[in-house]
């Protein structure tokens, strides 16, 4: 029969096929983060956390009392020099200042009728009618009058100006930080309405604790790293800044025992203020030897027989896009990171995240947001 052919070259087909091995699927391109070593200064990963602000704040605050009738201004707003931000009742200060004028007019006229008089008596001395002492009254009663013209007329000009002190102008330009006082409030003088920072130049304000005093002094140079823009950006550099480190506080905050820094940035430095900034003071070159250091994150435990085994990196090849496992001799800590003392040369790249999923010659790419060390 022709079928018994056909199932034989089935069945042939069939062993065949059953002995041949399945391929094996290509082994998945993992994302890791990596990171370029180079030989830093021991110490100098201590960061601070800080606040973008004003050098100059002004408290501003009414120089007479009275009720709060106006306010132009809301925290954010923009202000020029001369602008008027807020309003009091001017309405006694005004009735005040009519008041001074009368009085100005008043003392006009008796310092006019003063004159007069001086003249008429002085026409009668020369015709031989009244003495000479006479003369001399009407001489003081005129000095008199005239000085009290000039007191009236001082006392109208601090009445004028207690009713132009009802308006709150902006002594310059700025922006509105807070708003103090609301309108229908009745102020003291002196008391603070609004908050300005002032435009111009700009300083990072943190603390550091007790035992990193020594480490400080004024015109120190310091890296700013602003958080915003770091986050924004993959490049590194993105929101570095050079700073100098303008005051240190001569005594400790009471609550949180901590001693205030001021950091000047520079002077072209386009930073909003209340930014979050990350300071990392540069100590002196005497302080710390050089030294590469690497995160936790980076190290792997060497193959070895039992406990052998000693610390190692994966060390990321650009030509070829792979990772290598590399042992390294790691020398101690420097805050969070380990300090290598063999196995690494500044410029290599390290993966400082996701190394526990990698194996030898593995592709992998670099993950976005990566960070050069």
């Amino acid at each position: 029969m022709k079928t018994q052919p056909i199932v034989l070259v089935l069945s042939a087909a069939l062993g065949l096929a059953a002995c041949s091995k399945a391929e094996a699927p290509p082994e998945p391109v993992r994302s890791v983060k990596l990171l370029t070593v180079s030989a830093e200064t021991l110490g100098s990963h201590q960061e601070y956390a800080g606040e973008v602000r004003a050098r100059s704040e002004s408290r501003l605050g009414f120089r007479v009392g009275g009720k709060l009738v106006q306010r132009a201004a809301e925290v954010g707003q923009r202000v020029q020099r001369g602008q008027v931000l807020a309003q009091l009742d001017a309405q006694d200060y005004a009735l005040s200042s009519q008041a001074a004028q009368a009085q100005v007019s008043a003392a006009q006229t008796q310092s006019a009728l003063a004159a007069a008089d001086l003249r008429r008596f002085t026409d009668l001395k020369n015709q031989g009618f009244v003495s000479g002492a006479e003369i001399e009254r009407r001489q003081a009663t005129l000095w008199a009058a005239q000085a009290g013209l000039r007191q009236a007329q001082a006392q109208a000009a601090v009445q004028g100006h207690q009713a132009g002190y009802t308006q709150l102008q902006a002594d310059g330009a700025g922006v509105v930080l807070a708003v103090e006082a609301e309108v229908g409030q009745v102020v003291a003088a002196g008391a603070p309405v609004l908050r300005i920072a002032r435009d111009g130049a700009r300083d990072v304000v943190f603390s550091v604790p007790e035992d990193r005093m020594a480490q400080l002094r004024v015109g120190q140079v310091a890296q700013v790293r602003l958080w915003a823009t770091s986050q924004a950006s993959t490049d590194a550099n993105a929101g570095l800044l050079q700073g100098q480190v303008r005051e240190v506080a001569a005594g400790a905050d009471p609550q949180t025992r901590t001693y205030q820094v001021k950091l000047a940035l520079p002077a072209d430095a386009a930073v909003a203020l209340g930014a979050t900034a990350y300071v990392r003071l540069a100590p002196a070159a005497d302080q710390a030897p050089r030294a590469i250091s690497v995160p936790t994150s980076a190290l792997m435990r060497a193959a070895g027989e039992g406990d052998q085994g000693g610390s190692a990196v994966w060390v990321f090849d650009a030509a070829s896009s792979t990772v290598q496992l590399r042992p390294v001799v790691v020398a101690g800590a420097d805050g969070n990171n380990m300090v290598i003392a063999e196995g690494l040369k500044p410029g290599d790249e390290v993966v400082a995240a996701g190394g526990h999923v990698l194996s030898p010659g593995q592709k992998v790419v670099r993950f976005v947001g990566a960070s050069t060390h």
